[in-house]
């Protein structure tokens, strides 16, 4: 059946496994759903701002001349959005074997040193960000990279300048990167949760205007 299509960077909030015998999503991936719907229903994005995204946009580009610069890459932002009849997303960073998604630390507090330093529960949204970038643009492996760069002034000021004023550290200790392969089962299994996502969507959508429009009969 078709549907909307699920962006890559959310996609991950449809994984995982029910605790109630017979569910096919969680909890979680039916919150997130209610949510898509009501974002289609009012017409409004519902993303919150905040200091960390803000960082992370105006400081896209300084991330990636940080990675070209300790791989010896000359990668360019990619600006190509591409859909399939599931998704939808925009990598960062094609590269000749794999896809490069870059991640802007708030501060060196925040930096991970590892890919543990990132909640597991985080780290899995991640993998099936890049799980359906590889499927994109068929790639074998995805990659994450973590990139410590200066903040601008305007958004730490009320912070000590130490934890963002980055340049005297090595650049080669300022980015830390891990990596998935892709995975034909994983892949399916993502595939067959957007199926039963689009079908709960549906439902939602059905049901709110099933119920709206009897409540505006009661009135009248």
């Amino acid at each position: 059946m078709s549907g909307p299509l699920f962006r890559c960077s959310s996609v991950g909030k449809l994984m995982g496994e029910p605790k109630k015998k017979g569910e096919l999503l969680t909890d979680t991936a039916k919150a997130h759903i209610r949510q898509l719907a009501a974002e289609d229903i009012f017409g409004i994005d519902f993303t919150v701002r905040s200091k960390e995204i803000d960082k992370g946009t105006q400081c896209e580009e300084a991330s990636i001349a940080l990675y070209n610069s300790v791989f010896g890459k000359s990668l360019t932002k990619n600006c190509e959005r591409r859909c399939d009849e599931y998704l939808s997303g925009e990598t960062d960073l094609p590269d000749v074997g794999e896809v490069v998604d870059i991640k802007t630390a708030w501060s060196v507090a925040t930096f991970p040193i590892s890919e543990e330093d990132i909640a597991e529960t985080q780290r899995k949204l991640y993998e099936w960000q890049l799980r359906a970038y590889m499927r994109l643009w068929n790639k074998p492996r995805g990659r994450i990279a973590y990139c410590l760069v200066d903040t601008p002034d305007d958004l730490c000021k009320w912070e000590d300048p130490q934890l963002h004023m980055v340049g005297h550290i090595p650049e080669h200790m300022r980015v830390t990167t891990w990596s998935y392969e892709r995975d034909a089962e994983l892949e399916a299994a993502m595939i067959e949760k957007i199926k039963h996502a689009r079908e709960y969507y549906a439902r939602v959508i059905r049901q709110f205007h099933e119920t709206h429009i009897l409540c505006t009969e009661h009135l009248a």
